[in-house]
């Protein structure tokens, strides 16, 4: 039997803006036009943890040929206190009434203990792209 979604709820984590390079498109390909982001840095920001992000990331989407794309994300979050978390996220990015909107499930790998909580949630992030940026918030999934 599934679960009341309508107890579904979500806790502000922070925001992101990083900044991107030009994409790498590789068209065409077996599963469709690849396209390689680099992520060259940003910074992050909430409640219980900031920083920057470092500019060793890209997000490896593959264009759909309905118009949206499948995103494949993987970024360092360096906090402000020098921890560093590895964020993952997969999602879709499609067009909407105030262009392209993207809806993500990032998780997370930190060894530093204090940021040991956000081994163990999922979250959601709604993002935005821009020229050479992206934006998101980020939010923990709470059940």
């Amino acid at each position: 039997m599934p679960q009341n979604i309508n107890s579904l709820s979500v806790e502000y984590l922070f925001t992101i803006n990083a900044t991107l390079a030009d994409p790498v498109v590789i068209p065409n390909g077996p599963l469709g036009t690849r396209v390689i982001v680099p992520v060259t840095g940003g910074t992050f920001s909430g409640p219980r943890a900031s920083g920057t992000i470092a500019s060793v990331g890209a997000d490896w989407l593959t264009m759909r040929g309905n118009g949206t794309a499948q995103l494949d994300v993987r970024i360092i979050l360096t906090t402000d206190d020098g921890a560093s978390i590895y964020m993952t996220y997969t999602g879709v990015m499609a067009p909407g009434a105030d262009g392209p909107q993207i809806v993500t499930a990032p998780l997370f790998q930190a060894g530093d203990e204090r940021y040991a909580w956000l081994n163990d949630i999922q979250a959601v992030a709604i993002g935005k792209p821009g020229q050479n940026r992206v934006d998101y918030e980020v939010y923990k999934v709470i059940g």
